[in-house]
């Protein structure tokens, strides 16, 4: 109101155009005034209820998002240490499996050939066997055709000479004629 009653003054004893204005458009200092109060305790209020739960609900989601990046640039780590201890794990198996098989491989071929080294010995074996049986035969043969050829021998001269070899002249000359074939 002092405000106003000031303007006013200086209004009439000037002739102040401002002053000329203000009345023209209805402007009252006081209502200006109240509206200004108003609109200080309004934006105190805003800022109080509004405006800072506002900024502090913005910080908090700043918060969450760096945490958030963070947590996926930590997993993001922990993966790639995850693909590189799985590809280790992956060739550390197929060395491992390579190894193996090259273990199987070795013992078959070491069982092969202890399995051939067998086989061939069972074969010479045989075969010793049936040269044993051959050479078996063949002197029981050469025997029986000793004694079969000096019967002949025997019969053959006792035909030509009649009855007039004896018992041991017949012993003598199948004996001679087996010592010949031997020989």
């Amino acid at each position: 109101m002092m405000l106003h009653s000031m303007l006013a003054a200086a209004g009439e004893a000037t002739g102040n155009p401002a002053k000329a204005i203000a009345d023209q458009f209805g402007w009252n200092a006081q209502a200006f005034l109240s509206q200004v109060v108003l609109f200080v305790i309004l934006a105190v209020l805003l800022r109080k209820f509004a405006y800072a739960p506002l900024l502090g609900m913005l910080e908090k989601r700043r918060q969450q998002i760096s945490e958030g990046i963070e947590n996926a640039e930590k997993t993001r780590v922990a993966l790639a240490q995850a693909e590189t201890r799985a590809a280790e794990i992956i060739s550390q198996a197929g060395q491992q499996a390579n190894r193996i098989i090259e273990e199987a491989r070795g013992a078959a071929v070491s069982l092969g050939e202890q399995e051939r080294q067998r086989s061939v010995a069972e074969a010479q074996r045989i075969i010793a066997k049936a040269q044993e049986a051959g050479e078996a035969e063949l002197a029981r043969l050469k025997n029986e055709l000793r004694r079969e050829f000096g019967r002949l021998v025997v019969q053959a001269a006792s035909r030509s000479a009649g009855d007039v070899l004896t018992v041991e002249q017949k012993g003598r000359l199948s004996e001679d004629a087996v010592r010949q074939l031997s020989a």
